[in-house]
């Protein structure tokens, strides 16, 4: 046996950004999952906040990099320094002592294999034990859904590397769907056409600001217009355009048809009992992504079933996953 202390760990390892939650202090740790690494001798230079401010800005001897892609480890080494690092944080801000438990979450999607690289990453990270839970679990409970009730409740997560979409009763996955058309999708998808429309090549940062900026349910309604920075293609020099909001949800088009497919085709493989309970009690939207603006609209007409922004959506995952350490019992076997 062995007890679950008030100082462990659930981490949300994200392809973007990861959030470190330690029980009973709540969300101590919210940055980048990136991590800047000199060449040659693969030095750790910084990691989190520290290292995107490098990307796109540093010398040749040093690269900023996302260890993480489509919520999957890519690379090993890399993603177990930058974990080693925000537990170190975690530590700093909940007081605690060496060795917690730590419960991690995993896409859906993901084979075995990944899913022990992520487990031994953890461990190799300074953790005891690590044990995964999927991201679309993680967010049900973060956003406070009845999942250990027989009742359906349905989770739409749009993180960075991949949207999870799936359907959940008495603490299971009933029926699911893993796509890696998430946030860093969209952000490749303004890159492509800002380039393809205006022969002006941005960044990812620079795309990333403008669907926050444009994309976001927050109150954009007077913004009409805005200005992007980028390298004019044709004569290689600096240059601003002005680009209307309205091609922006041009460029993300293709990518939200796609998430709500996968919503439509989650329906579709849903037991009629629970479908039932969805119609009742709405489909849930978690993740940066559910910050897009009318996205929720968006479902909403082509399901014809309520469709809710959850409370905190950025921080769901992180809060489910630390709140999961409650029922760790459940999860050790899984994990072995």
């Amino acid at each position: 046996m062995f007890k679950i202390g008030a100082r462990d760990l659930g981490i949300d390892l994200g392809t973007a950004n990861t959030v470190v939650y330690v029980k009973g202090k709540g969300i101590v740790v919210r940055e980048p999952s990136v991590v800047a690494i000199e060449k040659g001798s693969n030095r750790i230079i910084a990691v989190g906040n520290a290292a995107k401010e490098m990307i796109g800005r540093t010398p040749e001897n040093v690269i900023a990099l996302r260890p993480m892609k489509d919520g999957v480890i890519a690379d090993y080494d890399t993603t177990t320094a930058m974990m080693r690092h925000f537990i170190k944080e975690a530590q700093k801000k909940g007081a605690f002592g060496s060795k917690p438990y730590v419960m991690v979450c995993v896409p859906s999607g993901i084979t075995p294999v990944e899913r022990r690289a992520v487990i031994d990453a953890a461990k190799e990270a300074g953790a005891r034990d690590a044990y995964p839970i999927e991201e679309s679990l993680a967010a049900a409970i973060g956003a406070d859904l009845p999942v250990w009730e027989p009742t359906g409740s349905m989770i739409v997560d749009i993180g960075g590397g991949t949207t999870e979409v799936a359907v959940i009763s008495l603490g299971g996955i009933v029926t699911s769907h893993s796509i890696r058309i998430a946030g860093d999708e969209m952000d490749r998808a303004i890159i492509h056409y800002v380039r393809r429309h205006y022969s002006l090549l941005i960044g990812d940062r620079t795309a990333e600001s403008v669907k926050m900026v444009i994309g976001s349910s927050t109150d954009t309604e007077e913004i009409s217009t805005i200005d992007i920075r980028g390298r004019d293609m044709l004569t290689g020099l600096p240059k601003i355009i002005e680009m209307p909001r309205e091609e922006i949800s041009n460029a993300l088009k293709d990518k939200i048809d796609y998430i709500v497919e996968t919503v439509i085709k989650t329906l579709e493989t849903t037991p009629p009992e629970l479908a039932s309970d969805i119609m009742e009690r709405g489909i849930v939207l978690t993740g940066g992504g559910a910050l897009l603006k009318n996205l929720n609209n968006i479902l909403h007409e082509e399901t014809k079933i309520p469709v809710f922004v959850a409370e905190n959506p950025l921080d769901c995952v992180a809060i489910g996953t630390g709140k999961a350490l409650d029922q760790i019992h459940l999860f050790k076997t899984a994990s072995k």
